[in-house]
């Protein structure tokens, strides 16, 4: 990748709007600015002050026309997002000025950036590390308050703070076993073996408390998928339409009016929901039906959480008893609605896990609401804010545990420290990959390229 020219992207998303950004970054930053800038007191970038802002007019050089009216930001190596200097075109919002301002800055010697390439800039320049460059991300696909917090406190360092911690621990111990390796006609003491494995189960459980942290954590970045399921008529829809406060599924008496899986993001106390409304679940000959009735047994196999309604005006059906067996091994909470009529289903043993609720009168939905967070959260105490909240994250932190585990049977079985050496290595190079310190072209590729082009 090259880092010795000057990219330019458009930063503002597509549309009309007040102001629309154009952005660039680069050693030839300013002189490129200057280039097609023209200020009406005669002041010029080039003797600007860093962080300051001048009015002026963009100009196409050679027809000697006026493209815009603009405010130009000017900040200067190394404090700015890239370490290098910046440049950004404050625009009249809308699709005509900030195309014919982004053409030209190309046109003058600008590179339009690849997706992500600012901020790769500056994890590459070590303004921030790998954890913050993806945390840049999280903030803007941020789905509520809870994990906007979470990604926010990730971009300031909190998650690379701990991973350091874990990683200068990691470092020491290597650097203990090292110390056997240099003078191998000695044995490995018997305080040293168990200064060891006091080391390595203080970082072993820093380790698993970060991996137990991640179920939440990737709730609060995707979403918990919850499954609305029942047979027909019991009040999926109508639930549904009561938790998200608006009609948002289509409720009538008749049997099969949702034939599809209908997919709505719902935000509970912080806690993101992916909630899905299914097709009530029978027996059909409509092809459209038997079409539903199948996504419907998929989303309870790939739903993180199961709502599974029933109808407590009614005895118990045939079709009920199948859902509670099809879902029991599932994260589940029984919905008994129509709290509001009169009561006969009986589930006494399963007590527990049921809430009544009347989607029609609202009744209940506050009781819901707080089994489906504490279902979400599963017992786990961890702040949402110290939660590890990337696959990436997990993935590298499970091969640093595997690696530390090996360590410490091979250290209680006595094995000869430079395979100890090796364990440890790796377990530095899976901890160290999460912040950037040990990676490669391919992994950061794949992140930056999720970003848009302009961030």
């Amino acid at each position: 990748m090259h880092t010795d020219d000057t990219i330019a992207a458009i930063s503002t998303p597509a549309g009309q709007g007040g102001i629309g950004i154009v952005r660039m970054s680069g050693k030839d930053a300013i002189m490129i600015a200057e280039k097609i800038y023209r200020s009406p007191k005669k002041k010029r970038i080039s003797k600007s002050r860093s962080h300051r802002i001048l009015y002026g007019h963009i100009i196409d050089p050679e027809r000697k026309e006026v493209v815009d009216e603009v405010l130009i930001s000017v900040m200067r190596s190394p404090h700015t997002y890239t370490k290098e200097d910046i440049i950004e075109i404050n625009c009249h919002g809308g699709a005509v000025p900030v195309r014919r301002a982004l053409a030209l800055v190309i046109k003058n010697g600008a590179r339009l950036a690849d997706p992500g390439e600012f901020t790769q800039r500056a994890f590459l320049n070590g303004r921030i590390d790998l954890t913050q460059a993806e945390a840049v991300l999280d903030v803007i696909n941020s789905l509520t308050v809870e994990s906007q917090k979470t990604a926010v406190n990730q971009l300031k360092g909190r998650l690379s703070d701990k991973i350091e911690k874990i990683r200068h621990e990691l470092i020491e111990l290597a650097a203990l076993v090292e110390t056997y390796i240099d003078f191998p006609e000695e044995d490995i003491e018997p305080l040293s073996l168990m200064d060891m494995n006091k080391r390595s189960l203080k970082i072993k459980k820093a380790l698993v408390k970060l991996i137990n942290s991640s179920k939440y954590g990737m709730i609060l970045r995707e979403g918990l998928k919850t499954a609305i399921i029942g047979r027909p008529n019991v009040g999926k829809s109508s639930l549904l339409n009561a938790l998200v406060e608006k009609d948002r599924a289509i409720v009538t008496e008749a049997p099969g009016t949702t034939r599809d899986v209908i997919e709505e993001y719902l935000n509970i106390k912080g806690l993101p929901l992916r909630i899905m409304d299914t097709a009530g679940i029978r027996s059909v000959e409509n092809m459209a039906e038997k079409e539903g009735v199948r996504r419907s047994l998929k989303a309870i196999e790939d739903a993180d959480l199961v709502l599974l309604v029933l109808d407590g005006n009614e005895t118990l059906h045939k079709t009920d008893k199948e859902l509670m067996s099809k879902s029991e091994n599932k994260n589940r909470i029984l919905v008994i609605n129509k709290s509001d009529l009169s009561q006969k289903i009986r589930i006494d043993h399963l007590k527990k896990e049921a809430v009544k609720i009347s989607a029609k009168k609202g009744t209940g939905l506050s009781r819901l609401k707080n089994k489906i967070v504490s279902s979400a959260l599963n017992g786990n105490t961890e702040s949402s804010s110290e939660a590890v909240t990337n696959i990436r994250h997990v993935h590298a932190l499970e091969r640093a545990l595997a690696s530390l585990n090996s360590f410490r049977e091979e250290m209680k079985n006595r094995i000869s420290p430079e395979f100890l050496s090796v364990e440890l290595r790796e377990a530095l190079d899976a901890v160290g990959e999460i912040i950037g310190i040990t990676t490669t072209d391919d992994i950061l590729n794949t992140i930056f390229s999720s970003f848009c082009i302009g961030k």
